[in-house]
């Protein structure tokens, strides 16, 4: 095991008869990691008899997460912590959590984000019974999300994966998922290089869901989970590494897949496991005119670099973005076909990121303009049509390949 420290691997054979590992990844949570933890053992108790493990990962926090970890009442059901051994980041934490379960052949390991406050103990259910019940082998969380909620996944993760694959996944990096021992000993297979790539940190969400898609001999499945309630980030102050992170992976996957999804031209639903509930997400509040600037700078910063990689046509289509800090759906799509292709040259991969940062921050504030007297279900239905705009000009794409 590469990512689990010795000291733990010799206390894992005290651990019999597990239905399920519930791992908690964390890095500075001590806040919030208590709540998961509990209501993890809970869910535990209710849906698997009380016959699971609680796994905090921890990437060197500085708070004291681990010690409020331990020190937190889970009953009767166990809970070890450990700091993992890596690259610091999400994947890595994620990683020793399945090398757990694929040591103790544990049927499903079900991941919650450690700083989550709307988490039930259904939410174990929901992910968890689909893969006991021999349906899939991968869950992905099916949420109600404010309209601002979730930027990186409603602007190119969710419709360009669904437009790609075939199947129509609305939160492929949500960041709490069910996973079976299927897909657990497929991510343990792959070799040392891609753990030490971008899907040891952010990359991980988008990585795990679009393996699945791709190798699983199941299809992957939702689960309504109502609102996620957690830390959210203003888009235009936080996000921009994780962005770096979680494209440069997706892209990476288009060429891994590049024979799977060639072949694709109309969207499938991914089947949705249990009610979706009545509920209101958080309001969350986007700072526009910081996004305008951001987009306006960064475009500024990079249109020697674009000048030199983008052909005539999408350089000028770039370099007009300076003009009001915005970027349509139409030349979004644009953008990303072409980008994806370059990004197959290895020495542009670092230029293809640095450019599209900035048309990112101003494809979200074209967004945030156009939707702020709308519902988050009006709003909703913007996302679907650049999902469709994806599926329709994906002849771009081809012609890149």
């Amino acid at each position: 095991m590469f990512a689990v420290p010795e000291e733990i691997q010799s206390k894992l054979s005290a651990f019999r008869d597990i239905s399920v590992i519930v791992g908690i990844p964390s890095y500075n949570n001590a806040e919030t990691i208590g709540h998961v933890a509990k209501i993890a053992a809970k869910g535990i108790e209710e849906f698997f008899d009380g016959k699971g493990l609680i796994v905090n990962s921890d990437g060197g926090s500085t708070d004291k997460t681990i010690e409020a970890f331990m020190a937190t009442d889970t009953g009767n059901v166990p809970k070890i912590a450990f700091q993992y051994i890596g690259i610091p980041g999400k994947g890595s934490a994620m990683r020793s959590v399945m090398e757990i379960s694929a040591v103790l052949r544990v049927p499903v390991t079900i991941f919650l984000d450690s700083d989550l406050r709307s988490v039930q103990p259904w939410w174990l259910e929901r992910l968890g019974k689909p893969i006991i019940e021999g349906k899939t082998s991968y869950v992905t969380p099916y949420y109600v999300r404010h309209k601002y909620d979730g930027t990186i996944t409603n602007n190119i993760c969710y419709p360009l994966t669904s437009a790609l694959y075939g199947l129509e996944i609305r939160q492929p990096i949500g960041g709490d998922f069910g996973v079976g021992l299927e897909m657990v000993d497929i991510y343990m297979s792959k070799p040392p290089k891609i753990w030490e790539s971008d899907v040891a940190k952010f990359g991980i969400d988008i990585w795990m869901t679009t393996t699945a898609i791709n190798e699983s001999k199941f299809r992957p499945m939702q689960a309504a989970l109502g609102a996620k309630i957690h830390d959210v980030k203003d888009p235009g102050k936080h996000l921009g590494p994780m962005f770096s992170q979680v494209v440069g992976t997706l892209f990476t996957l288009i060429e891994e897949y590049s024979e799977n999804w060639m072949k694709i031209s109309s969207i499938e639903k991914s089947e949705i496991y249990g009610d979706i509930p009545e509920v209101v997400p958080e309001p969350l509040e986007v700072d526009l005119e910081n996004l305008i600037a951001k987009t306006k700078l960064g475009i500024r910063e990079n249109l020697d670099l674009a000048k030199k990689i983008l052909p005539d046509e999408v350089f000028g289509l770039y370099e007009n973005i300076m003009e009001n800090g915005k970027l349509n759906e139409d030349n979004w799509v644009t953008l990303i076909y072409k980008l994806a292709g370059l990004f197959r040259n290895e020495k542009l991969r670092e230029s293809t990121i640095s450019i599209l940062i900035p048309a990112y921050f101003g494809r979200v504030a074209d967004f945030v303009e156009k939707t702020l007297n709308l519902s988050t279900n009006e709003a909703e239905e913007k996302i679907k049509d650049m999902m469709e705009l994806f599926l329709s000009r994906k002849g771009e794409l081809i012609k890149e390949w």
